[in-house]
């Protein structure tokens, strides 16, 4: 059976996901959108609570009109299919690379984040205070698919998260590559990088709390958020051997 009707109430639950992040946290679920991120959740071993596709698309899923499922759509985009997930929340972050971001308010940056966490192997991104919704339907169309492959916890305390700590700070501390020098992960040793927004960086009690603090040598005064995770991943693993 087709949907047809802009009422219907599987319609009006994914418009309440796609747009609401309380509604999101209450529900415990999310929206996933494109033919690209439902594969990448198919490969990752994700099942979908419900999938949905444009009538005659030939696609899997509960057929809806297009027009219908364009007005469900978070991103405003037409696409063609789309599916409702359950969140998944990693009980602690783990290593042997960990990525934190405190306060990174831009979903495209954490899901830009987490992307660079799988492309480079980290084992985890963690999300502490003012962080944005790593399931939220920019950040996950950001991550292209690597939400459904790098596990998300949450952390409130740098404490709790694991190994050798390195703060990152514009324009402090060592340069990330004397610091990685004596911290390479897949030499047995645990590693977080912090990351703070392009705007606040770090609170200061989290600099303090870390066990190294690290600036990339660049030529302006900061990076964004994910760029300076991408750049910083990179650094620690790019000497760890085959």
């Amino acid at each position: 059976m087709t949907i047809t009707s802009h009422h219907n109430a599987k319609l009006k639950e994914i418009r309440k996901l796609s747009q609401r992040r309380r509604w999101r946290d209450q529900a415990a679920r999310f929206v996933a959108e494109g033919e690209d991120l439902l594969a990448a959740a198919d490969a990752a071993g994700w099942e979908p609570v419900e999938r949905y596709c444009a009538a005659g698309s030939g696609l899997p899923g509960v057929e809806v009109e297009p027009e219908l499922l364009a007005s469900a759509s978070g991103l405003g985009s037409g696409t063609r299919a789309l599916a409702v997930y359950e969140e998944r929340w990693a009980p602690a972050p783990i290593g042997p690379v960990c990525v934190y971001l405190h306060g990174v308010h831009d979903p495209g940056n954490v899901g830009a984040v987490l992307r660079s966490a799988q492309a480079f192997g980290a084992a985890s991104v963690a999300l502490g205070p003012g962080t944005a919704d790593p399931f939220g339907p920019k950040a996950v169309r950001a991550s292209m698919g690597a939400v459904f492959a790098v596990p998300v916890s949450r952390a409130d305390d740098v404490a709790a998260l694991p190994g050798t700590t390195i703060a990152l700070v514009a324009a402090r501390g060592e340069p990330l590559a004397e610091v990685s020098r004596f911290n390479r992960a897949p030499r047995g040793q645990n590693v977080t990088l912090l990351i703070g927004s392009e705007r606040e960086g770090l609170p200061e009690e989290v600099i303090a709390g870390a066990a190294h603090v690290a600036h990339i040598p660049i030529e302006t005064e900061s990076l964004n958020a994910a760029m300076a995770a991408t750049v910083a991943l990179y650094e620690i693993t790019r000497m760890a051997p085959a």
